[in-house]
């Protein structure tokens, strides 16, 4: 049978057309971009890493009731996935000062914030993603009032959640970042977390070592990359301790 129809690419991950209408199927990449793609490089183990990982994540929201686009894992680096309109924002919770933060303010990072902050960026690889005000979501009509009410809640319960998951295996949330979809039945309309939730899209820091076990290692240049998100998979039980093989699979017919 032909490899199925691809419906998009992004910088890490593919998605694929689904067996049955309103599902995708997504991929994972090993590709690590950082600085808006300005650097790049292939991380071997990587896509299988996050899928697992954010599968992981997914189904937990699932079972404490927050909707989001996850089916089913089918293999080590594709999910079956529902269709949704993805909201052009990428929607940012911090609860410590780090990264473009940190710069704008001039703040130490780890500096503990006052209260989880809710930041929302354009989805726009052009223009590197700009942080935009809810006054700019409202004026081009990228979601409306409820929407943004509905987001900032979803958020701070997925926060919520994660906190308290990284906690419990010695891991400081340092901030991350989700997307949003709409789910249409109709004329009904609900929001769900869509795209994907790993160490690509948070800040992890150990809790007493202050060791980064997110992206940042790539960013700057601090190790392996892929021991770092192994490590996070070790002690969410995600991964046994010895690290499984992570080769590539065939993509599925």
């Amino acid at each position: 049978m032909a490899r199925r129809k691809k419906i998009y690419e992004g910088k890490a991950k593919i998605l694929y057309e689904g067996p049955e209408p309103g599902t995708f199927i997504q991929y994972f990449k090993d590709d690590a971009t950082a600085f808006n793609a300005q650097k790049k490089d292939v991380i071997e183990g990587k896509g299988v890493l996050n899928n697992r990982l954010s599968e992981f994540f997914m189904a937990g929201l699932t079972n404490i009731g927050i909707p989001n686009h996850f089916i089913r894992r089918i293999n080590m680096r594709e999910q079956l996935i529902r269709q949704v309109e993805i909201i052009p924002l990428e929607v940012i919770v911090r609860n410590f000062a780090a990264g473009s933060l940190s710069k704008r303010l001039g703040m130490e990072e780890g500096t503990a914030l006052p209260r989880p902050i809710v930041e929302y960026s354009y989805k726009n690889d052009a223009l590197g993603d700009p942080m935009v005000s809810e006054e700019y979501i409202l004026a081009f009509n990228w979601a409306n009032q409820q929407d943004l009410d509905d987001i900032v809640s979803i958020a701070l319960r997925v926060n919520d959640f994660l906190s308290g998951v990284f906690y419990g295996v010695g891991i400081k949330l340092i901030d991350f970042k989700i997307e949003i979809g709409r789910i249409w039945d109709g004329d009904f309309m609900r929001l769900i977390v869509a795209d994907e939730i790993s160490p690509d899209s948070c800040r992890l820091w150990d809790i007493k070592t202050g060791q980064k076990l997110d992206k940042d290692v790539f960013r700057r240049d601090l190790g392996s990359l892929t021991d770092a998100y192994s490590e996070v998979a070790r002690r969410l039980g995600v991964l046994p301790t010895q690290t499984t093989h992570l080769t590539k699979p065939t993509l599925i017919n």
